[in-house]
């Protein structure tokens, strides 16, 4: 499936962004209407700092394991597979400076591996990653600009 982007423009510079991006346990700030009970191993920053979280769905038992496997100043990369391993998933940070010390963040979600209803239905999986991951976009935006 081809992946989906979504973007949100900051007023922080994006070494701030990074910093607070790279902080895997600053995810639940933004992702909370996703993702519950969440739980956090490994380093506290970048590269191998994990996480687990459940599905933000009535009746749901479906765990998200998440990982962060590259870090870098412009640009962070995350790991997750759920739906019992039938789904895996990249989620990039791309950071990029503006004018005025503000920074655009696009996230580019791809499915590595997709779950069969997934492969039955794109353009309805895309859609709502589209929306899901817009709002925690937003909700990310509205986090930094009060910091």
């Amino acid at each position: 499936m081809k992946p989906v982007t979504v973007s949100a423009t900051v007023p922080k510079s994006s070494q701030e962004v990074y910093e607070f991006l790279e902080v895997l346990a600053n995810h639940e700030l933004f992702m909370d209407r996703m993702f519950i009970d969440w739980r956090f191993s490994g380093p506290g920053r970048g590269v191998g700092a994990q996480a687990r979280a459940k599905a933000s769905a009535p009746a749901s038992q479906d765990w998200t394991e998440f990982e962060i496997i590259e870090a870098e100043p412009r640009r962070i990369v995350e790991e997750a597979v759920n739906a019992g391993g039938k789904r895996r998933t990249r989620s990039t940070y791309l950071l990029e400076d503006l004018p005025n010390g503000r920074t655009r963040i696009s996230l580019e979600f791809a499915w590595l591996e997709a779950s069969r209803l997934e492969r039955l239905g794109p353009p309805l999986a895309r859609a709502f990653v589209r929306r899901a991951y817009g709002t925690a976009m937003r909700r990310l935006a509205k986090r930094l600009a009060q910091r």
